[in-house]
């Protein structure tokens, strides 16, 4: 039982170091459109980009990625936040990059794929261990158990 735990220990160690690394780009992503473009500027080049209703967009997209990020890094409601940030990068994806290929540097779209991905890993995973997720709602030492049976394949 103990060779489980050190597993289960750099599970929830890798769980926190991507969970804070997605939880900042997501929160200075969300910064960014409230602050140093605002949500006019942002809802501007939305409307250039061809997003439908871009001003509820550019306020929908900068809130969730501004408070997403946040619980991400806090591991807080992590499943229904990542599941909100999947939804975003699916949306910038079809409406913006998809068209763009690949690379960012041609506005394609790399970086919200991968970002979308990480979420979704979250999405499936949960928060892991070190996270306000698991103290408000730890996890009964026999589904412990179960999780750890798991494991051994």
């Amino acid at each position: 039982m103990t060779s489980l735990l050190k597993p289960l220990a750099a599970r929830d160690a890798v769980l926190l170091v991507a969970r804070v690394l997605l939880g900042a780009i997501f929160l200075a992503h969300g910064w960014q459109k409230l602050t140093e473009w605002g949500l006019d500027g942002t809802g501007a080049a939305f409307e250039q980009m061809g997003v439908p209703l871009p001003g509820i967009a550019a306020t929908l997209a900068a809130l969730i990625e501004l408070v997403g990020g946040i619980a991400l890094i806090l591991g807080a409601l992590t499943t229904v936040f990542s599941v909100l940030l999947v939804l975003d990068m699916v949306g910038a994806a079809v409406l913006v990059h998809i068209g763009n290929g690949v690379f960012v540097t041609e506005n394609g779209w790399e970086l919200v794929a991968a970002l979308g991905a990480g979420v979704l890993l979250l999405a499936a995973t949960g928060a892991g261990a070190y996270s306000v997720d698991r103290m408000l709602s730890p996890r009964p030492q026999a589904r412990v158990a179960e999780r750890e049976r798991a494991l051994v394949y």
